[in-house]
């Protein structure tokens, strides 16, 4: 991890850091506002609101389940915006980039440990004791199989390899068979993936489940939803005889089109987060092309920078506030430094203020660290 210092972020696509910056604003805690709304105002439309800020059950989708695949595919969005070829350098020239990228793969592996535990209860000792998978572990290894593929293959292999990944993993969960278990059944505890946890997977899952949703073979379908992103970046930049509003109907069309194959092949194979199936994929890179769309109509296109600016200040340093979510409290600072506030709003309107207080704190040290040209990058 290194902290660059500059005077102010590095030329970019803003829309890019603006949506990511969207996106890890429900969980700093954005996704509580819907549930203090109801409580002030008792309008039943913030109840639907709410119910979209929790992660389905089993089978299904709401617009929390899109928060996670949506940063693996802005992660392939940088990506694509600046495609490398390594293959034909000297090996000299090389080396830097695959360092940079072990380097990144093992240190968000490690900042996964330490999310999943905190300081709270720490680490345990016994190393079979840890849950090593995570939300940053998949980021980590779908952003280094995407770039691999990037950096060494043509954009026609890495299609070729993309529509692979999502065709085979369907066709393995629908038909391979396995030690005490049936293909194609799609259950918590008899699923294929469940099998190659419990056997395989190091550690301990998710709430000791058969099933982790960080898991092993899941992992493998969000290199698609890094493709995918990698394809849309690779498209804004390359893209230029039909201009920009163009490319946005575009992007618009691409994203609705894969969100009705996405559901169209829940059909067979259902819409499950856990799962992470090819119906999953499809239907969360349908959602995030139509986002990044609109920011980018929005940010890059109109102009409209100072609307997005509170996004694109928690957008520059994603990874690190997403981190200290778990080894900050940030409810405890928030009730030092605007308890007394929260206190004095009726009584109705008090889970509303708690949470405005909470991403407050979160958000000026963001602006403090933007207004100063930090940016912790992994």
């Amino acid at each position: 991890m290194e902290a660059s210092l500059a005077k102010g972020p590095k030329r970019r696509l803003m829309s890019l850091d603006a949506l990511r910056g969207f996106d890890m604003f429900w969980i700093l805690g954005g996704e509580a506002l819907f549930a203090g709304l109801l409580a002030w105002t008792s309008w039943q439309g913030w109840k639907f609101a709410d119910a979209q800020m929790h992660h389905s059950q089993w089978h299904g989708f709401t617009f929390y389940d899109l928060i996670f695949p949506l940063f693996i595919f802005l992660s392939g969005v940088a990506l694509g915006l600046s495609p490398k070829r390594l293959d034909k350098l000297p090996i000299a020239q090389r080396m830097p980039l695959y360092k940079h990228s072990v380097k990144r793969l093992l240190l968000l592996l490690f900042f996964g440990v330490l999310y999943n535990h905190g300081w709270g209860t720490g680490a345990p000792v016994a190393i079979d004791e840890v849950r090593y998978a995570s939300v940053l572990g998949r980021i980590a290894f779908a952003w280094f199989f995407a770039a691999m593929l990037v950096w060494h293959t043509s954009l026609r292999t890495q299609l070729c390899v993309t529509l692979g990944i999502v065709i085979g993993y369907g066709l393995m969960q629908l038909f391979m068979p396995f030690p005490g278990g049936t293909a194609g059944v799609f259950t918590p505890q008899d699923t294929i993936n469940a099998y190659v946890d419990t056997h395989f997977l190091p550690g301990i899952t998710y709430q000791n489940r058969a099933l982790d949703p960080e898991g092993i073979l899941s992992t493998i379908p969000a290199i698609a939803n890094a493709m995918a992103g990698v394809f849309v970046g690779h498209y804004i930049v390359k893209e230029h005889r039909r201009g920009e509003w163009a490319k946005v109907a575009y992007l618009l069309l691409a994203g609705a089109f894969t969100l009705a194959l996405g559901w169209l092949v829940d059909l067979v194979i259902p819409v499950n987060k856990d799962l992470w199936t090819s119906s999953f994929a499809l239907v969360t890179t349908g959602w995030s092309i139509i986002l990044l769309a609109v920011f980018y109509a929005l940010v890059d296109v109109l102009k409209w920078q100072k609307i997005a600016f509170p996004f694109v200040v928690i957008g520059c340093n994603a990874i690190i506030i997403y981190l200290a979510s778990s080894i900050v409290n940030w409810t405890y600072i928030s009730k030092s430094l605007f308890g007394g506030v929260v206190n004095a709003f009726p009584a109705s309107a008090q889970a509303l203020a708690a949470v405005v207080a909470l991403l407050l704190v979160q958000w000026l040290l963001l602006c403090w660290m933007y207004k100063r040209g930090i940016f912790i990058k992994v």
